[in-house]
């Protein structure tokens, strides 16, 4: 069973998509002009490259609205914080870098760790929230590879953020990126299998016995106490507990 998302975030899904176009827009104009008037000044080249990135994370962040109102919303909250945060940095780099390496210190340096692992975990959490899409199915099999694939995500953000934040120390070594490699491999078979896996492992048809897929659209306020009533659980489990329990036999 789903219900539809809060008005609030389908307008936070459509800003962000007309965001994401609007600046791939922008940039492809702002290229065709620079290139075809003969001049693609510092100035121009910033422009676009600022389009790009909030392009960039603004495609993140829709990843992130998708399960901001199932029971994993922290995940989608974490990924939008992230994806924003990350964007704030990259784009100081690209306007205020060179201000910060005249100016001396270490703040320069600071904020390039700052924009690459917010960034590592910007991805890496818009990742996981597409593959939390599944989390509703009651396949043993699916359950598993994603908590599988869950779990090498996670290596692998963590394993690419630890010789950013230790510049190098950690990681100095072959077998430190073998395992990352063998993390990344598990990682990228679990992204392929899993959305083929949930396409062949459908809930069975009704004549066969097996569990029957009811789509249904629910008013805001009945929403809202399903989640109240499953206190963090899956909206559909919560509602299958309801109609047992209020229905006769």
């Amino acid at each position: 069973m789903t219900a539809p998302a809060a008005p609030s975030v389908r307008g936070a899904r459509r800003a962000m998509i007309v965001a994401v176009v609007a600046s791939l827009v922008v940039a492809s104009v702002s290229g065709i002009v620079a290139l075809l008037g003969g001049g693609f000044g510092d100035t121009a080249a910033r422009v676009v490259v600022t389009t790009l990135v909030v392009a960039a994370f603004g495609t993140t962040a829709l990843c992130h609205l998708a399960v901001v109102t199932r029971a994993v919303r922290l995940l989608g909250i974490a990924g939008l914080a992230a994806s924003v945060a990350a964007a704030v940095c990259v784009l100081w780099l690209i306007w205020w870098g060179e201000m910060l390496s005249a100016a001396g210190g270490d703040l320069d340096g600071t904020v390039v760790k700052a924009a690459l692992v917010l960034t590592i975990a910007a991805v890496s959490l818009a990742h996981a929230n597409l593959l939390l899409l599944l989390s509703g199915r009651r396949s043993a099999v699916i359950r598993a590879g994603l908590a599988l694939t869950l779990a090498a995500i996670a290596v692998v953000a963590v394993m690419l953020a630890l010789p950013v934040l230790t510049d190098g120390v950690v990681g100095d070594g072959e077998d430190y990126w073998r395992w990352l490699g063998v993390a990344g491999i598990v990682d990228a078979l679990g992204t392929v299998a899993l959305p083929v896996l949930g396409v062949v492992l459908r809930p069975r048809d009704p004549a066969s016995g097996g569990p029957v897929r009811l789509v249904l659209d629910l008013p805001p306020e009945l929403a809202a106490r399903l989640d109240a009533a499953g206190d963090g659980r899956d909206r559909a489990a919560t509602a299958v507990d309801v109609l047992r329990s209020a229905l006769p036999g």
